[in-house]
């Protein structure tokens, strides 16, 4: 989560009906329908704002004087940049939503390339206008609320709604994955069925969804406050998992995270205790 020391930000939206927009950079769209997923809710909330541009709801009004924006997916291209540059200027508060706009998300494994990726993806490469790597929101203007996930899911989103527009950051999740699944009575898949699983670094946000279904932790909702990365992964190597599989558990969804970054690249090349 970010923030925001500009006391002017922290007082009720200044508008009658407070002004929303959400945006879509590159991403797979599954944030934005975390909004559509709400129904009914989602109804309500229209009566309380002016959704003022979400093109895949369909308003497309011009983005300024917003009170809030929302902001899925990973600074990829330049168009993206431009657009993020100038929506900052225009919003009061910017929320990036998921974990393409958070830490860069699956396009972010481009950012570990060993060499030139276009040519192997695009016949012609020449035309393809990409940033030299894919990076969250935050690498490029100041956000104010991060809301991690893959997807986010429309309680989080109405949560921060509810906060913002009374001028204030909604509360901070701090409890990891394996919490939720002692407050939910699921076993430890990797205590009982030794299965790896991201749960003890992970924020909670999914309610322990992959575990309920006795599947390990992916870890989407991001790394949880003070993660203890280094003994998970010698867990892992325990359970019987290879440098390159211990690897691709921490650069998976959420690789340019700067804990699951860390610990992923060291066993990359091989066990970094050898």
């Amino acid at each position: 989560m970010s923030g925001s020391d500009n006391p002017e930000k922290f007082s009720p939206a200044p508008h009658p009906k407070p002004r929303i927009s959400v945006l879509k950079l590159a991403s797979c769209d599954g944030c934005q329908l975390a909004f559509l997923g709400l129904g009914d809710k989602l109804l309500d909330l229209a009566g309380l704002v002016e959704i003022v541009h979400f093109a895949e709801a369909g308003p497309l009004g011009p983005l300024t004087d917003l009170d809030i924006t929302f902001i899925e997916g990973s600074l990829s291209t330049p168009e993206d940049r431009d657009l993020v540059l100038s929506v900052r200027k225009e919003s009061r508060f910017l929320v990036t939503i998921g974990a393409c706009a958070t830490s860069g998300g699956i396009q972010a494994l481009r950012n570990l390339a060993s060499g030139p990726l276009l040519p192997s993806l695009y016949p012609s490469p020449e035309v393809i206008d990409f940033l030299d790597l894919s990076t969250p929101v935050a690498s490029l203007v100041p956000v104010d609320l991060e809301l991690w996930g893959c997807p986010v899911t429309g309680e989080q989103i109405l949560e921060a709604l509810r906060s913002l527009l009374f001028g204030a950051l909604p509360p901070a999740q701090t409890d990891k994955v394996c919490l939720e699944c002692k407050r939910r009575g699921i076993a430890c898949v990797m205590v009982t069925k030794q299965i790896p699983c991201l749960g003890p670094v992970t924020l909670t946000g999914c309610g322990a969804l992959c575990p309920s279904f006795d599947r390990g932790c992916y870890g989407c909702f991001g790394p949880a406050e003070n993660p203890e990365t280094a003994p998970l992964a010698r867990r892992f190597s325990g359970l019987g998992l290879a440098p390159p599989e211990i690897a691709r558990r921490f650069l998976f969804i959420n690789s340019n995270a700067p804990a699951f970054l860390k610990e992923g690249s060291r066993w990359q090349e091989g066990d970094p205790h050898e």
